[in-house]
């Protein structure tokens, strides 16, 4: 069993690296959420489960997803406390903070408002895997993994320059 986990991970660890590298941008903290996902499945699954890259995949998209939002909850609980005890300003250009933000919130809020079934196909794809291994991990056919990702890329660029 353990060298069936074992082969699992050689095979599989840097695609789960990866998806979670796109999602959060650090190499390091995407391994970290490689190991976590990793340890998760170890804990819970059998390494010779047919689902086992997919469920990987999906599980490393998903935890990388919640290591943002709690970032993200946090740096406004910073931002707020230190907002709250300066008086001599902020150094950084509020400007460029509230395009950047703008940006990132208008991508954000598009991705939200698509199916759940297209931005999952959207974050895999441009996670770096194949269409196979996108369809794998989303139970859809591999055919039609690229009509959905036209879709959504469509609908993604249509709600982000409204």
């Amino acid at each position: 069993m353990e060298q069936a986990f074992e082969g699992l991970f050689v095979t599989e660890y840097s695609r789960v690296v990866g998806v979670a590298n796109r999602v959060l941008v650090d190499r390091a903290e995407a391994e970290d959420v490689a190991q976590e996902v990793f340890l998760d499945f170890h804990r819970h699954h059998s390494p010779t489960a047919p689902y086992a890259a997919a469920w990987l995949h999906r599980a490393a998209w998903h935890t990388a997803l919640n290591r943002i939002r709690g970032r993200r909850r946090r740096e406004r609980r910073e931002y707020l406390d230190a907002a709250g005890d300066r008086e001599d300003g902020w150094s950084a250009d509020p400007q460029r903070i509230a395009e950047r933000n703008y940006d990132r919130d208008a991508v954000r809020s598009a991705m939200r408002k698509l199916p759940a079934r297209a931005a999952g196909v959207l974050a895999l794809r441009y996670s770096g895997l194949s269409y196979a291994e996108v369809a794998e991990a989303m139970g859809i056919g591999v055919g039609q993994v690229g009509t959905v990702l036209r879709r959504a890329e469509a609908r993604l660029k249509r709600e982000v320059t409204l």
